[in-house]
């Protein structure tokens, strides 16, 4: 009995401990839960961790240009060995169709582009490399464009990733093959296997247009469309008239000798596109770098304002505190 006496005088008091601990009504007011407020203004330390960021961008940077120009050189190189190589093709077919100065290649007219057309863009795998790759995805999208209003029906083979994930959403229904991780260099192995997967892909076009971008030097390059209309041994388009074939051979050369000017056409313009890509991704990097350090001047400014407001500060804490012991 005097223990269940104990455990009752006990209990008011713990329960008057336990209420008077709690928060009072006062105490929960807006501004004791409001969240504690920032400065807007950047510390001195991520200021300086700004800096070595952008220095470690630019380091980036600027050896990517280095090794796009290398690359270039060799780009170039192949290019002027592939220019003669393609010269007895350009005979046959004729020169491509430039798009006129200062104008957008989806601003042309294509009116020699026949119907039932298939559309092959060149573009890239890998991006940081300008606008070559919307270039010609806006140029393929207009292109379209124009021929679906006049009633020319066409077709698509996307080479390179980055145009296949542009085009996809403009022109994907007009898609039909994709060529995507191709290997570089590029050579004639691969041209041939593009040739192929446009061969199989089980209509007859009555032209093949490549769109690509024109190599003219480390600076510029331009969008061109070739229009390859395939070779006839017989009617009023009949090809190589010239030349005399043996009647049972001459259906059969003429269909391999087709397939092999749309290979050196395709050769010669992966060839292109090469150059023109590492062109404008050095032009790309060369500018990156250039905002870069631009970054990296206007930060360290900042950093050292606010390094020397910090001491600013200091030094009148100081001789504030040094007056009031002498006063």
């Amino acid at each position: 009995f005097f223990f269940l006496v104990m455990i009752a005088s006990r209990a008011p008091r713990a329960f008057l401990r336990a209420a008077s601990a709690l928060p009072s009504s006062s105490s929960l007011s807006p501004a004791s839960t409001a969240r504690p407020q920032h400065r807007n203004m950047a510390t001195e330390k991520q200021l300086f961790q700004q800096i070595q960021s952008t220095k470690n961008i630019m380091k980036i940077t600027s050896s990517m240009k280095m090794v796009s120009a290398a690359k270039l050189k060799g780009d170039e190189n192949r290019l002027y060995a592939a220019r003669p190589y393609n010269k007895w093709a350009t005979t046959l077919t004729g020169e491509p169709s430039p798009v006129p100065e200062g104008a957008d290649i989806a601003d042309a007219e294509f009116l020699d582009v026949p119907d039932n057309s298939l559309i092959v863009p060149l573009t890239s795998d890998k991006g940081l490399c300008g606008g070559v790759n919307s270039f010609i995805s806006r140029g393929v999208r207009g292109m379209c464009a124009k021929l679906d209003s006049t009633g020319r029906k066409s077709s698509v083979v996307v080479v390179g990733d980055k145009g296949r994930s542009q085009m996809r959403r403009t022109v994907g229904e007009k898609i039909v093959s994709a060529a995507t991780e191709v290997q570089t260099p590029y050579n004639f192995d691969l041209a041939a296997a593009i040739t192929s997967e446009v061969f199989a892909a089980g209509r007859d076009y009555a032209a093949v247009v490549i769109v690509y971008n024109e190599f003219v030097n480390s600076a510029t390059y331009k969008q061109v469309y070739k229009v390859i209309t395939p070779m006839s041994s017989t009617g009023p388009d009949e090809s190589m008239v010239e030349y005399e074939f043996e009647p049972d051979v001459k259906n059969e050369v003429i269909e391999d000798l087709s397939e092999y000017l749309l290979c050196s056409h395709l050769f010669h313009s992966l060839m292109e596109a090469a150059a023109s890509e590492q062109s404008a991704r050095m032009a790309a990097m060369e500018n990156a770098t250039k905002n870069a350090g631009e970054m990296v001047d206007s930060l360290t400014l900042q950093y050292n304002r606010a390094r020397q407001a910090r001491i600013t500060t200091e030094l009148i804490e100081i001789i504030s505190g040094a007056s009031a012991i002498e006063g």
